[in-house]
């Protein structure tokens, strides 16, 4: 039978296997997915919020990805985009960072208002 609650338990214990002493972090994160939500976490550089959302990922066995926003960060570097090919005809799309199940974006402040706004573009695009 199901037990949500063991598998919650056993979530937690796989995340603690790769970040130690940050329970608290980790619980808040499970709680935000199981509530659809969003997650921030604002700390001291090197004390593991990326090793928190990379394990959170690979305890659910879901893609991840790091995007890491600068002053030269293009919106379409998060969306995406469609280009021409050419040589078929056809138009291709080039998948963006957010392609992925899981995303820590990092520093977002460091970045134009123009690719802070691709990432509201994004969330008010999400299908169930």
């Amino acid at each position: 039978m199901f037990n949500p609650g063991r598998m919650i338990l056993s979530l937690q214990q796989s995340i603690s296997q790769a970040i130690v002493g940050k329970e608290e972090a980790i619980e808040y994160a499970l709680i935000a997915l199981l509530c659809r939500g969003h997650v921030l976490i604002e700390d001291v550089p090197g004390v593991g919020k990326t090793t928190l959302a990379s394990a959170l990922a690979k305890s659910l066995d879901c893609t991840f990805r790091r995007i890491q926003f600068t002053p030269d960060l293009m919106p379409s570097d998060i969306t995406g985009y469609t280009l021409a090919n050419f040589q078929t005809g056809e138009m291709e799309f080039r998948e963006g960072a957010v392609m992925s199940q899981i995303i820590l974006a990092d520093e977002i402040n460091r970045t134009s208002p123009k690719t802070q706004s691709a990432l509201l573009e994004v969330g008010s695009l999400t299908v169930d």
